[in-house]
């Protein structure tokens, strides 16, 4: 038994050792000429951390453009929303304006600044309005006049001894300058009145009577008539520069 045992271990040896052999390179050898068959040159394989990361950055560069685009858009709508509301509020509501001439000194100076209120509608005496050149006027080379309301419709304003009257009463004015009287005939073909002296005019209804601040260097009603009151763009109601000056008018 014990040498059948050995025998047939012997013989088993035996057949084991007429398998074939290969040795570990041949197998690696092998494996890759296997891998080669799918995927060509060894170089050529894909390497699954290069096309991960080339994945991100493509996926990184996407997202970066769509948020470059986003942010564009945003202000683009910002931009676009904000010249919408200035154009609406220049439109409808308040307007700024610089002063060309001394006109109106002392009260406003040559290249100050104003806000003008468009939704005032309701003027009254003593309001500094900004107006359209009146088709009467011969100052052609502007197209808007600031002036005081120094008349309403259907009053009479008079000019006698260098002072105005409404009606048979003075007016009081103190936001003229010191010395500074009121001169010049105030009568015009646009007055409800007849000429007369020329002293007077009765301001026509819808109409309203305008003289500037600075009475020996202004041209106003005195010289184009009481004004339509359709031609009002606003009250001027802030001076806004020079900064040392800002306050309501």
């Amino acid at each position: 038994m014990g040498a059948g045992v050995a025998a047939e271990s012997t013989s088993t040896a035996a057949r084991l050792s007429e398998q074939p052999r290969f040795a570990d390179d041949e197998a690696v050898v092998a494996d890759d000429e296997t891998l080669d068959q799918f995927f060509g040159d060894t170089d050529e394989r894909p390497d699954d951390g290069d096309a991960e990361a080339g994945e991100l950055d493509a996926a990184g560069e996407t997202n970066a453009t769509d948020q470059w685009l986003r942010s564009a858009i945003e202000w683009a709508a910002v931009i676009v929303g904000a010249l919408v509301v200035a154009l609406i509020i220049k439109t409808f509501f308040f307007q700024a304006f610089y002063i060309p001439s001394e006109s109106m000194e002392p009260t406003l100076e040559r290249n100050d600044r104003i806000l003008v209120n468009k939704l005032d509608d309701n003027p009254e005496r003593g309001d500094l309005l900004v107006f359209e050149r009146p088709p009467t006027s011969t100052a052609r080379d502007v197209n808007e006049l600031i002036k005081r309301v120094v008349g309403l419709p259907g009053e009479t304003v008079t000019i006698r001894n260098g002072q105005v009257l409404i009606g048979d009463e003075l007016l009081v004015e103190p936001y003229l300058g010191e010395g500074i009287r009121s001169g010049g005939s105030v009568w015009t073909a646009s007055c409800a009145n007849p000429q007369g002296d020329g002293a007077s005019c009765t301001v026509p209804e819808g109409h309203l009577f305008m003289m500037g601040d600075n009475r020996g260097n202004s041209t106003d009603s005195r010289s184009f008539g009481p004004i339509d009151s359709e031609l009002v763009v606003g009250r001027a109601v802030v001076l806004v520069w020079p900064p040392g000056k800002f306050g309501r008018l």
